[in-house]
């Protein structure tokens, strides 16, 4: 079948193809020369033809310490943005990390590159930004188009006309696997693209134990620093010593363990975004991290300590002769052009790689064959899948309309919650139904997250139609079986620590998809309650109200009581605003649910607080802090 043989190198392949067409490559690396002239704590702007913006950051700017050469530190924001989507995954044991001597570099920088956007992106004639480095300059590009990602992200994720691109030559890793799965989940690896020279030892320093070899390690950078500053750009005698030598070993046996660690558990960086590997034979491009670490190693082993490192200053030449050496490779494949397309894009792959294990190479690239269905396939596929578990959300729509007809008026969440003896029965079945369509939702975001889904499933408005109803009807029942089991009191309450991460999915897809639309077809006043509460964590609230009125009962600090009030009133008028728009179903208003229990129970509470301020002496207050005898 065709679709068995859809490979996800040969989508990195054009993007290598891409960039070999465009004057992005040369350009970058023309702008990576210039700054390395430039004072350090700085970075070169320039506006290119077609709206195209540059931003180059210089080489060499950082001196390897003792202690904190393979450092790592928590990465959750730059500047006041939020890097990525906060999602609990199960894993991703370790937080998203990176390398802290380079995070230490943005921030030297940070603000002037801020505000540099800022001005960037106010400009109308701006359409896409380009952002590169070479060396560390590269791990400082991929944090700024990082920071750049997140903010267009979060201004207007949906509308923002301004692309983002990183071009990096010979960067240094940057992050751990958490780091490298979180860019994954956002669908931002193919902002990133790391060209990587055969045998430059720059980019794979990290995946060795290096510290102990900080002094050769500065000695290299000086030397590369000098380098690229000098006119003749590299004629510097390359310092080969014993030492440089050891230190050229311990990194290669350090990949060659890395490449025996099939998931690459073992090392504390990973490649993340696509990795463009040149030689003098050609150019082949890679996205799947195993595939990026085995083809480091493969390439690594055919060359020496001076090649590992003269070929760290050699970008230029392989970017000026990369468009040339792709076309020859397009007409003039060697030996027989085997008649599978997927075999034909291998065997070019491989000869491009310019490795003398032909063989080898192949292997490694057959690691990034995608397995199975293409995502066209999948996606078609979808629709039969959904139709099987729509019985069991239909099921659960008519146990909602059940349960808004009972006679002792508590509606779909208490009665869920509860589980009278009326009711346990179906409240069973309903149950049952409620894991089913996890299982499915669950089963669609992992397709998509690993890209056995089209990239713009998410913005679709037949799924992200029907995601978003799936979530309005069943998120209130994970919501009274998380506080039915009391299980808030031993973890906390479900809208910090229990909400599953397919409901925040769901949210992001809703803001990124129909949100705006629907929310203008809505502009008119509704003349009846919603079917369903529109906001689908409304009964979480509604739990942690409660828990508000209790605190007050029993709190006397001031200043404590004063910020439970303060929360108290807050929910308080979200839900009048929300039952005056009609955006809720009338079992929130049921005479005995939670929140009309609620709204009596604070009723009472303000006219207890009320008569202690009117009649001090006549009763025994817990209210405001106040101890009367």
């Amino acid at each position: 079948m065709v679709a068995d043989e859809a490979s996800s190198f040969e989508t990195s392949e054009m993007l290598a193809t891409f960039l070999a067409s465009t004057p992005l490559l040369s350009e970058s690396w023309r702008l990576c020369t210039t700054t390395a002239t430039s004072p350090p704590r700085s970075f070169l702007t320039e506006q290119g033809a077609g709206g195209v913006v540059y931003i180059a950051f210089p080489g060499i700017e950082m001196v390897a310490a003792d202690s904190s050469w393979r450092t790592l530190v928590p990465l959750v924001s730059i500047g006041d943005v939020t890097l990525f989507s906060a999602r609990r995954d199960k894993e991703d044991v370790d937080p998203v990390m990176v390398h802290a001597g380079m995070l230490n570099l943005l921030f030297n920088v940070f603000d002037q590159f801020q505000n540099q956007m800022l001005a960037l992106m106010g400009n109308s004639n701006t359409k896409t930004i380009v952002i590169t480095g070479h060396s560390i300059g590269g791990a400082t590009a991929s944090l700024c188009a990082l920071w750049l990602l997140s903010y267009l992200h979060h201004i207007s994720s949906s509308s923002s006309s301004v692309s983002v691109l990183c071009i990096t030559f010979g960067s240094p890793m940057l992050g751990n696997s958490s780091f490298s799965n979180a860019i994954l989940r956002e669908r931002w690896g193919g902002n990133f693209c790391h060209m990587v020279s055969k045998h430059d030892i720059m980019p794979r320093l990290l995946f060795a134990p290096i510290t102990p070899y900080t002094a050769q390690l500065n000695l290299l950078l000086q030397f590369w620093r000098l380098s690229t500053a000098a006119p003749g750009f590299g004629k510097l005698a390359v310092p080969v010593s014993d030492q440089q030598q050891e230190l050229f070993n311990v990194v290669m046996s350090s990949l060659d363990a890395a490449t025996q660690d099939g998931e690459g558990s073992a090392i504390l960086f990973h490649p993340f975004g696509s990795y463009l590997f040149v030689s003098s034979e050609g150019a082949v491009c890679v996205d799947s991290s195993t595939a990026v670490i085995k083809m480091m190693h493969l390439m690594f082993t055919s060359g020496s300590l001076y090649c590992s490192i003269e070929d760290h200053l050699n970008y230029g030449d392989y970017v000026k002769n990369l468009s040339l050496q792709f076309l020859n490779h397009k007409n003039s494949m060697h030996g027989n052009i085997p008649d599978s397309s997927y075999e034909a894009g291998l065997e070019l792959a491989v000869q491009s790689s310019g490795l003398a294990n032909q063989e080898s190479a192949k292997e490694c690239l057959k690691l990034t064959r995608r397995m199975g269905p293409s995502p066209t396939i999948n996606a078609a596929m979808l629709p039969i899948k959904l139709s099987k578990v729509v019985p069991y959300r239909t099921e659960i729509q008519w146990y909602k309309s059940w349960c808004d007809q009972q006679v002792d008026q508590m509606g779909y969440y208490d009665l869920f919650k509860r589980r009278r003896n009326t009711s346990k029965k179906m409240a069973m079945k309903v149950n049952m139904n409620r894991h089913k369509l996890a299982r499915f939702w669950n089963d669609v975001i992992e397709m998509w997250e690993k890209s056995e889904l089209p990239h713009d499933l998410a913005v679709r408005e037949k799924w992200v139609n029907a995601s978003h109803f799936y979530k309005l009807l069943v998120e209130p029942l994970d919501i009274a079986e998380y506080y039915g089991k009391g299980t808030h009191t031993t973890k906390g309450h479900y809208l910090q620590h229990g909400r599953e991460r397919r409901y925040e999915v769901f949210d992001r897809w809703w803001k990124d998809g129909i949100a705006a639309a629907a929310a203008e077809e809505n502009n008119e006043r509704r003349s009846k309650f919603a079917s369903l509460t529109q906001d689908s964590c409304f009964w979480a609230r509604v739990e942690e109200a409660r828990d508000w009125l209790n605190s007050v009962r029993s709190e006397s600090d001031t200043s404590k009581l004063a910020v439970l009030w303060d929360n108290i009133e807050k929910f308080e008028k979200y839900a009048v605003e929300l039952i005056n728009n009609k955006e809720v179903s009338e079992d929130v208003l049921a005479k005995n649910s939670s929140y009309s229990t609620w709204v009596e129970d604070l009723k009472e509470l303000r006219e207890l607080r009320a008569n202690v301020k009117r009649f001090p002496h006549n009763f025994n207050p817990f209210l405001d802090g106040e101890v009367i005898p």
